[in-house]
């Protein structure tokens, strides 16, 4: 029986062998389609407005901060004048607590309005990448399909151990490209400069 076993496995790997040599693998590198895909460039010209609009109400919130801040330092060098009367000081003390009330509840409002921000923009990154990768999994399975791929698989992906998926493939089975050319076949015509 043992002498059997590496007889089985030798005639079961040479019997696989014609099915294995009829499959039609292709290659896609889904990094190399994703950036060069011109949706792409505009989602992320998109979210990088966002960001520095963002960026942009942020600093103006920080700079008010910082002005209210400088504020509540000048009543407070006025509390401490000895040649100040005491009714002047009684209104300074209010107008710096008063200033210090606003100042935290405008350090808060920036910590809530970074979060959200930040959220915001996570979630629309996810929403336009999800609608790329959708359009490019159209044109893949559109080729799939039409040139009768058996097995497709991504050059570009990493196994578990970091080490790439694919290790080797003969450039002839990657249409990447051809899934490029699809894809930017419908981007809008760039005006000719003068």
């Amino acid at each position: 029986m043992k002498k059997l076993l590496p007889f089985l496995a030798v005639t079961i790997a040479l019997g696989a062998t014609p099915a294995f040599a009829q499959m039609k693998v292709g290659i896609v590198d889904m990094n190399k389609v994703f950036t060069s895909y011109y949706k792409t460039k505009e989602a992320e010209t998109r979210l990088n407005d966002a960001r520095a609009q963002a960026k942009t109400d942020l600093d103006s919130r920080l700079e008010t901060l910082k002005s209210n801040m400088e504020e509540i330092n000048k009543l407070e060098a006025d509390t401490k004048k000895p040649e100040l009367a005491s009714d002047k000081k009684e209104t300074a003390i209010k107008q710096r607590d008063e200033k210090i009330n606003e100042v935290r509840n405008l350090d808060r409002e920036i910590g809530e309005f970074r979060q959200t921000r930040e959220r915001q923009l996570q979630e629309q990154f996810m929403r336009m990448r999800g609608d790329i990768v959708q359009d490019i999994m159209k044109v893949v399975d559109s080729k799939v399909k039409s040139e009768g791929f058996d097995l497709v698989l991504d050059s570009s992906g990493l196994g578990i151990s970091q080490v790439k998926v694919v290790l080797y493939s003969a450039p002839s089975m990657d249409f990447s490209d051809s899934i490029i050319s699809t894809l930017n076949a419908s981007a809008p015509k760039k005006p000719a400069s003068n």
